[in-house]
């Protein structure tokens, strides 16, 4: 092949490259949410049991019930006493707030990557990838609205924090909720609507970290691993189970107080009912089990989060793809 050649093949792939990275203008805001939100979809309701053993494994004070002394031993127990189904105990809320969630992220994420220069040249962008990552999770916690569309929940709980408090009480062993909307108006009357807000502080102290260690190392290795940023499913499967372990693990402390906060009033301990910051939470933890107490659960979030953010990754990128490729054929 001659030079004249080479040159030509190499801008065809460069183009292609650049098309794929940086969405064209006729690539919709709607498109972009419908990619997020089909990605949020598929990882939580494809990771939920998985899920669900976290927050039984992290409880501080479980009931006699619910102690486990494994993973393994909690899933052989949980499926021989509550039955196999009690594993997907509580999917609903994830169902309906992870597809809305995860579209306010996903396009928040394009949108300041593509303004702070993210998508341009073969180079790193740290800084990008991280603002764009922390952007991200601040906008989806903020923007989300309540499930029910009672007027009394849409006026009030006006942050994502509520689905993770619901999610989390549904999941807990003994749980008596019925559905989403039985669980909301219980949490509702016996704690105030401080019990949708108590971790919110932590949930963005925690989810800021996380997300913007997870995008800046999904960022570089995938263009480590992927130099043309062409769509490759391999490369976005790995690279998202990577970052997403990595964060994961740094960022375990905060989400075992972030547990105790939300399913505090579910708690048989009265200390831990009271439990009102992240400060206090940190404390009880530290006072009933050590430095270790903050690493509950350290293995089934790992192994919660690496396949979970390779399944979101690679289900926003194949979304992604077609929804550019199908706004260049309109």
């Amino acid at each position: 092949m001659d030079s004249g050649s080479e040159q030509i093949s190499e801008q065809i792939l460069l183009t292609l490259s650049l098309s794929y990275e940086t969405l064209p203008p006729n690539f919709s805001l709607a498109d972009n949410m419908l990619a997020g939100a089909f990605a949020g979809i598929a990882e939580h309701t494809v990771m939920y049991p998985v899920d669900l053993l976290k927050t039984r494994l992290q409880i501080i004070n479980p009931s006699p019930g619910g102690i486990y002394t494994s993973l393994t031993n909690a899933v052989s127990t949980i499926t021989k006493i509550e039955g196999t189904t009690s594993l997907w105990r509580g999917i609903s809320s994830v169902i309906v707030g992870a597809g809305p969630a995860h579209a306010v992220y996903f396009a928040t994420y394009e949108a300041v990557k593509q303004a702070m220069g993210g998508n341009h040249g073969n180079e790193h962008h740290p800084l990008a990838a991280a603002t764009s990552g922390a952007c991200a999770t601040i906008a989806s916690d903020a923007l989300m609205n309540p499930f029910d569309g009672e007027e009394m929940f849409s006026l009030t709980l006006t942050h994502s924090n509520w689905w993770p408090v619901i999610k989390q009480r549904m999941q807990l062993h003994g749980s008596v909720y019925r559905s989403i909307s039985h669980c909301t108006r219980s949490v509702y009357r016996a704690e105030g609507i401080a019990a949708f807000y108590v971790s919110y502080p932590t949930t963005l102290a925690m989810t800021v970290p996380f997300t913007a260690l997870q995008f800046t190392f999904y960022e570089s290795i995938s263009k480590v691993m992927n130099p043309s940023k062409a769509y490759d499913p391999v490369t976005h499967c790995i690279a998202g189970g990577l970052a997403g372990a990595f964060a994961a693990g740094m960022t375990t402390p905060l989400d075992v107080i972030k547990t105790l906060l939300q399913t505090r009033g579910a708690a048989h301990d009265a200390e831990i009912r009271s439990a009102r910051g992240l400060i206090e939470a940190a404390s009880i933890i530290k006072k009933q089990h050590g430095w270790a107490g903050f690493f509950r659960g350290l293995r089934p979030r790992i192994i919660t989060t690496m396949p979970s953010t390779a399944i979101c990754w690679s289900s926003y990128e194949m979304a992604k793809a077609y929804f550019i490729r199908k706004s260049k054929d309109s």
